[in-house]
């Protein structure tokens, strides 16, 4: 549940900052408003579960062991490089939000077999499909809509997947 509720606080942020022009108004404070809901349903479904949940017995998984240090240790090199190369570049500023999606999207694929939990590829693809169409984006004329393609669609993929998994494990428990 943690691992959802960090997704879905990312999510969050990504639609949050992100929806904007040249959606109107309505359109982006419908999907902030959604997404902050989405977000704090999260939130209550990890304090429901932690509340519930007894320790397992026998070790504990370490969800922060050395390949997990090594993909974000990774992730942040290439994101923080990426962003000063795309401004050497002269890219325009709209398609670092789809080189965040791009990175965040590959180092969920790269943790899949790290966590050995294959169902994070999925968002991780769709992230990293969608990170590619901005920064595709990012070189048409269409580039007022990389925020919406690589930003928004991004925070809604972290948000759903968020809130599906984290009603399965919170009506898991209490069934």
């Amino acid at each position: 549940m943690t691992g959802l509720l960090v997704g879905a606080v990312f999510g969050a942020v990504f639609v949050v900052v992100n929806a904007q022009s040249p959606l109107n108004a309505v359109s982006v404070n419908l999907l902030r408003l959604a997404a902050c809901l989405a977000a704090a349903s999260v939130v209550a479904m990890w304090f429901t579960t932690a509340r519930k949940q007894r320790p397992a017995a026998g070790p504990r998984r370490n969800m922060f062991s050395r390949g997990y240090l090594i993909v974000v240790a990774a992730e942040a090199i290439l994101l923080f490089g990426g962003l000063r190369v795309l401004a050497a570049w002269g890219r325009p500023e709209q398609a670092n939000v789809a080189w965040v999606a791009l990175v965040v999207g590959v180092h969920f694929i790269a943790l899949a077999p790290i966590w050995k939990d294959r169902s994070i590829a999925v968002p991780g693809g769709v992230l990293t499909l969608l990170g590619t169409a901005g920064l595709v984006l990012a070189s048409t004329a269409a580039v007022a809509w990389v925020p919406l393609v690589s930003g928004v669609l991004s925070g809604v993929v972290l948000l759903a997947g968020a809130v599906t998994f984290g009603w399965r494990a919170a009506t898991a428990r209490t069934a």
